[in-house]
């Protein structure tokens, strides 16, 4: 048994740093989750608490039922891998797999099975007599986690394994820890500052922002039901539009009025009684590049959302095409202006008249650029926020 269980777990440096900030996590037995969120937001200090690396400053760590609390590192039966491969460089790979089991001083025929085991399951029967500085960053990689497997843990804990890697051995590495989780079966939490590694590998995702838990939930559930703004603009690429708008009701039917545009949200955009009490007020419309279409405007149109194409990059099959609105009335945000974040590289681009917006398209349907388009949202897609509190509506 390998479930993992956090309760009101907080650690706050001497200097008065809060790096976790009363996080309630529950990890099942054989779970493969991860952690993710943008540099200095507390999950690789959350990791740290959880092997025993770091102490706690409040809350309670739970390892299969039992309080590890006070349990040292060596006897909570997990197994860490850093970022840094960190093998030695004078042994074999043989050698640096088997190095903990030799401190433990287990018997020599049970250290050649389980490395025997390990080189197999990570393909590395051909590597084991080559020193570190023969091997390639992925191989080292494998090395690493084979130094893990074989102690039989109840739990792997990875620190960005996979960060010093290129993009290509990422992606071949990823499938590769994908296939090792479904072969062995056990408890893994996964640090990563990469979205698109958190939403391909975990079971769940934890989305954790200034040490605090945002949101935890499975990738397809944080995609299209965001818990906050935050968790919407962080969660995909190019990131999610935001809009204000203010909420139109008549009856049971709501509409959302963005300067002389109408939007009606579908059924599957807001829970039931979701907007009751919030007519007439000011909201912030999520809309996702993929979830907003286009056609050309024709003249005399009326009551759609016009833009005016401003540049289109082709990332082929695909195309990203920032427009710019015509209706100056209309505000449009950034995440990071919501929340107080500093904006980073995937924040949405601005320009001297207002903001833009960003189109996900098919490269084959590009619109020329400086032409006048109406802009067409996906009605059952858009996600609807709170201004004052973030929170999804």
């Amino acid at each position: 048994m390998g479930a993992i269980g956090l309760s009101g777990v907080s650690k706050v440096f001497p200097d008065g740093t809060v790096a976790v900030n009363d996080v309630d996590l529950e990890i099942a037995d054989g779970e493969f989750v991860v952690f993710v969120g943008p540099s200095g937001c507390g999950k690789t200090t959350l990791l740290r608490l959880i092997s025993g690396l770091e102490t706690l400053t409040s809350g309670q760590l739970r390892f299969d039922g039992q309080v590890i609390n006070e349990v040292s590192p060596r006897e909570r039966n997990m197994a860490m891998v850093f970022q840094n491969y960190a093998l030695y460089p004078h042994m074999t790979v043989r050698q640096n797999i088997a190095f903990a089991l030799r401190v433990r001083k287990f018997p020599q025929a049970e250290i050649d099975e389980r490395v025997n085991e390990a080189a197999r399951i990570l393909d590395l029967g051909q590597l084991l007599e080559r020193k570190p500085k023969q091997l390639s960053g992925g191989q080292r990689q494998r090395v690493a986690m084979g130094r893990a497997i074989v102690r039989h843990p109840g739990a792997f804990l990875l620190d960005e394994p996979l960060s010093n890697l290129d993009a290509k051995l990422r992606v071949q590495l990823r499938a590769e820890l994908r296939r090792l989780h479904a072969r062995l079966g056990v408890t893994t939490i996964h640090v990563t500052h990469d979205q698109v590694e958190a939403m391909t590998l975990g079971d769940r995702v934890a989305i954790f922002s200034h040490g605090a838990l945002q949101q935890y939930d499975t990738p397809q559930a944080l995609y299209r039901r965001p818990a906050n703004i935050f968790v919407a603009g962080f969660i995909g690429s190019p990131a999610m539009n935001f809009v204000e708008a203010t909420l139109e009701k008549n009856g049971s039917e709501s509409t959302l009025s963005l300067g002389a545009a109408r939007l009606a949200p579908g059924p599957s955009a807001v829970a039931a009684n979701a907007l009751d009490g919030v007519a007439g007020e000011k909201v912030l419309v999520g809309i996702r590049p993929e979830h907003l279409g286009w056609r050309y405007a024709e003249e005399g149109s009326h009551g759609a959302l016009q833009a005016r194409v401003e540049l289109s990059e082709l990332i082929e099959p695909e195309a990203h095409v920032s427009v710019s609105l015509t209706d100056s009335g209309i505000v449009v945000r950034t995440a990071d202006e919501v929340t107080g974040d500093t904006p980073d590289e995937g924040a949405t681009l601005a320009g001297d008249d207002g903001r833009f917006l960003t189109l996900r398209v098919p490269a084959d349907e590009v619109p020329e650029r400086g032409s006048l388009v109406d802009l067409v949202a996906d009605a059952d897609r858009v996600c609807l926020f709170d201004i004052a509190s973030g929170n999804s509506l």
